[in-house]
């Protein structure tokens, strides 16, 4: 979001390999300096417990029986008994996410965005960008939510540094990037939300273009490239 702002929807698709939560060979950058590794491994460390919410599991009912319980993000399918038991079996270890995570946040701090997670300006917002202080704000609270759901609102927020330097570089007022909006049918509401009550036209616009491609975490680093 732009200060400006955005919300959370949608679910990234991830990568799967044995659980234990973090473990070292998830795959992240070996290059920065030691203190932005420390900080990638202290972030990736909280969001590898938050993912364990994510763990389908089994309770025992009091009369006999077995109750499975997972939770499931907006837009994403049920899930069949045995797809739930495949997942506790094998459950997600989000790695592809982890790995787009570090490759964005070192992107923008080379770019010189800062980041901080910290309560947006912007009343109701996930996170935002903004492009007067060169500072991308992610709610604490994203942290919790787990790796899917970080790494698509960090990477809505790169597609927002994206559209400023497409205004005419980092700190500039952003533009359009050219981009299709059709927004999946469980964002289809996500503008009309309060939080965009005073929005502009453009901000709308902007907006759109985000939440339309927040999912392609490959996208975020590309735009980046192409734009700044």
């Amino acid at each position: 979001m732009l200060v400006l702002a955005v919300g959370l929807g949608g679910l990234a698709e991830s990568s799967r390999r044995p659980a234990d939560g973090f473990r070292p060979q998830n795959p992240r950058p070996q290059n920065g300096s030691r203190p932005q590794r420390d900080a990638d491994d202290r972030l990736l460390q909280q969001l590898a417990i938050a993912d364990r919410q994510w763990w389908p599991r089994a309770e025992p009912l009091p009369g006999g029986g077995t109750r499975y319980v997972y939770r499931r993000r907006p837009g994403d399918p049920e899930l069949t008994l045995g797809q739930i038991k495949a997942l506790m079996r094998d459950p997600p270890t989000f790695a592809v996410e982890r790995q787009q995570i570090v490759a964005l946040r070192r992107a923008l701090l080379a770019l010189g965005v800062r980041l901080e997670l910290r309560q947006p300006q912007k009343p109701g917002a996930a996170a935002e960008w903004d492009p007067a202080a060169r500072t991308v704000r992610l709610k604490p609270a994203v942290v919790a939510k787990g790796s899917a759901e970080f790494a698509r609102v960090l990477n809505h927020e790169a597609i927002h540094v994206a559209q400023s330097c497409r205004g005419g570089g980092i700190g500039a007022a952003p533009l359009p990037l050219g981009l299709p909006r059709q927004l999946p049918a469980h964002l289809q509401l996500v503008l009309q939300d309060s939080t965009y009550a005073r929005a502009s036209t453009r901000e709308r616009e902007l907006e759109r273009e985000a939440y339309a491609h927040q999912d392609r975490l490959d996208l975020g680093l590309t735009l980046l490239s192409l734009h700044c």
